[in-house]
């Protein structure tokens, strides 16, 4: 084991802690079983500590100069982009993902890292006209104070930098609670490198916890009266049962929750893009992203050449130890997963359904599987299955394979694959879905971008262009150089 991951501690006040209650948890590699890192398993008291001193820092870094704030950034994204190894590594180690997708959160978080830096200098308001004689008036947007982060697991670098890094940038504090399955990558990994950077103590903080033990944490940061806003990124049922909670507490909530998302293949479509972009949206990071198409609806015209070809590509798909540089299909992230995701295949094949490739575990991982016929009544049908398992069903037409997309409780993303792009757009706009692309499948991101669901997918949108919305108040401000008059 790394030594720097023999003790795994919370980061609260620029300091590294251990837990309250002393408490440690052994967070295994999901290719090797062998323990990757000893992690504190913290509870309220952590918690609330935590919170704390995100408090104490929300006044200073709210006034700090958009220049101080720039240049931490500027300096974390220089520090990532240096360790791009290292991470690669970890990120391997703790979560299973393989090297294609570990370069695509590095990208993206260095990225994300360096567009935050012009944040602090974005417009943060506007004149008002105003009625009254000798009144100004302005609407000033100001950091909303203490932001509770909770990220998961299978993108975690991504997910974690881009709960904490926006509202850092516009001037909040942050308690990051990271996924038991990600400590580190999705955890200390951020605050040890934005502290590097110069960010000053308080400003991020992060809490770890014990398997099974999310929920006491969540409940403290979201009940705490000085964490004004909370930025969730997971399941639906744990999203709205946090959405109910903070609606008690009437605190403000961004979520991206689950998605189960259709990758529409039209009549006109060229066949080796199609191909190439289902197996790419269906499989990337072994189908472990929100963003994974689950469903390929194709015009019934091309489904029986599509089909053949992709069931070719995904069966000769490398899988196993995610190292390696040549893996696609790592393991999945733990045996739990493992299990759901055999049961479920199981249950669509013995309630009618085809498999047309595999659908067993082989050792940790689970190979590429596709399926076809897949009753309503499968979990498969309409519930997200986290793993590298897709359906593929025949439309009759465009129109009919809009109607079977927006079937779904979920609205997440969706992709369009035509020989029309202008037809695509079209459809885009019926489509229920956060997110369309249009000659691309349903992976995609960028920090800049609007990223959000509707219906059981989430509600408000991440996204560096829209940090200010979504974690500042709206302050109106007057003033007068005179006495005004009153009526009485």
């Amino acid at each position: 084991m790394d030594p720097e991951l023999s003790a795994v501690r919370h980061h609260i006040g620029g300091a590294w802690t251990g837990s309250v209650n002393g408490r440690m948890f052994e967070k295994r590699d999901p290719w090797t079983g062998e323990v990757f890192a000893v992690v504190a398993a913290g509870d309220t008291e952590d918690a609330s500590a935590a919170v704390t001193a995100a408090s104490e820092a929300f006044g200073p870094w709210s006034l700090s100069l958009p220049g101080r704030r720039q240049e931490i950034l500027l300096r974390a994204a220089a520090l990532l982009d240096g360790r791009r190894l290292q991470v690669r590594r970890r990120l391997a180690a703790e979560t299973g993902c393989a090297a294609v997708f570990a370069e695509i959160q590095i990208d993206f978080c260095v990225t994300m890292l360096r567009q935050a830096a012009g944040l602090p200098y974005a417009p943060t308001g506007q004149i008002l006209p105003s009625d009254l004689d000798g009144t100004r008036a302005l609407a000033m947007r100001r950091p909303a104070g203490v932001v509770a982060a909770i990220a998961p697991w299978n993108a975690s670098l991504v997910l974690a930098g881009r709960a904490v890094v926006a509202p850092i940038a516009v001037g909040n504090t942050v308690v990051l609670k990271p996924s038991e399955e990600a400590p580190y990558t999705g955890g200390a990994l951020w605050a040890g490198l934005l502290a590097e950077a110069g960010l000053p103590d308080g400003v991020l903080n992060v809490v770890t916890h014990a398997p099974g033990e999310a929920g006491v944490i969540a409940e403290t940061l979201i009940a705490d009266s000085r964490v004004r806003r909370v930025s969730f990124t997971g399941s639906t049922v744990t999203g709205r049962r946090l959405a109910e909670l903070a609606g008690r507490h009437l605190k403000r909530v961004v979520l991206q929750l689950g998605g189960h998302n259709p990758l529409l293949v039209l009549a006109d479509a060229d066949l080796d893009h199609a191909v190439d972009a289902a197996v790419y949206g269906a499989f990337v990071h072994a189908g472990q992203t929100c963003m994974c198409a689950r469903r390929i609806i194709v015009d019934r015209a091309i489904a029986p050449g599509f089909t053949a070809r992709f069931v070719e590509r995904a069966a000769a798909l490398p899988l196993g130890d995610p190292s390696h540089p040549d893996t696609v299909i790592g393991p999945v992230i733990n045996e739990w997963a493992l299990s759901l995701l055999e049961r479920r295949v199981r249950e669509a094949v013995e309630l009618g359904a085809t498999l047309l490739t595999g659908g067993a575990p082989v050792g940790r991982c689970f190979p590429p599987t596709v399926l076809t016929g897949v009753p309503a009544a499968a979990e498969l049908a309409f519930d997200e299955t986290f793993g590298p398992v897709v359906m593929v069903e025949e439309a009759s037409s465009a129109d009919d394979a809009v109607d079977r997309a927006n079937a779904s409780s979920f609205g997440l993303t969706a992709g369009v694959i035509t020989g029309d792009p202008y037809r695509g757009l079209d459809l885009a706009r019926r489509l229920q879905a956060g997110i369309v692309h249009v000659n691309d499948q349903p992976v995609n991101d960028e920090p800049q971008m609007p990223f959000g669901g509707v219906k059981e997918s989430g509600s408000g949108r991440f996204g560096m262009g829209f940090a200010a919305e979504e974690f500042t108040e709206v302050q109106w401000v007057t003033a007068r150089k005179g006495p005004r008059p009153y009526p009485f």
